[in-house]
């Protein structure tokens, strides 16, 4: 039996684990064998930007944090060498950055699973996850579709002016007196 000492570290560990994995919008376990230093480092360095955290997690450590967070369907994929990523901020993030890394590194970098405000989803919604664009890609979308009839209205107001025989130059001196 563990001393004292061993046994309340790893249940720190559990703590702190259960904690990250609860407060995390998105999280991917990772079977990351045999991927390089390097590679390693350029996939750490590209998560780092868009704010994700990703560690190598214990399998026994994770599965009694998951566990304790009700999301036992995850123990049959701790085993072997597993990584995790996990977001506070952008959800998409790990999925798009993850499944890239997947599809470059082959055999040797695959999801195992993935998790989403405290629901483990399938293959095929993980797919669909990895699919969609940023965050900042989808506010600027919704920015441009709202700015889009603002913008059309100015369009035409200024060839009905330009028609009339004025400019919008002659018009704004007007307007501000």
């Amino acid at each position: 039996m563990p001393n004292a000492k061993v046994l309340s570290e790893k249940q720190a560990i559990v703590e702190a684990l259960a904690q990250r994995i609860q407060n995390a919008g998105a999280g991917v376990l990772v079977d990351y064998k045999g991927i390089t230093v390097a590679e390693d480092t350029a996939l750490r360095t590209e998560l780092r930007k868009d704010g994700v955290d990703y560690t190598v997690v214990k399998n026994t450590l994770t599965r009694k944090a998951l566990d304790k967070l009700g999301m036992n369907e995850l123990d049959s994929v701790l085993s072997g060498t597993t990584s995790l990523a996990t977001t506070e901020n952008d959800p998409i993030a790990p999925f798009r950055i993850l499944s890239d890394y997947s599809k470059k590194l082959g055999e040797r970098f695959n999801i195992k699973a993935a998790f989403m405000e405290g629901k483990v989803l399938s293959e095929s919604e993980i797919a669909e996850m990895a699919e969609l664009p940023s965050k900042d890609a989808l506010y600027a979308k919704v920015l441009g579709t709202m700015i889009a009839p603002i913008t059309g209205l100015a369009v035409c107001l200024g060839q009905i002016l330009e028609q009339k025989g004025g400019s919008i130059e002659s018009a704004a001196p007007e307007a501000a007196e």
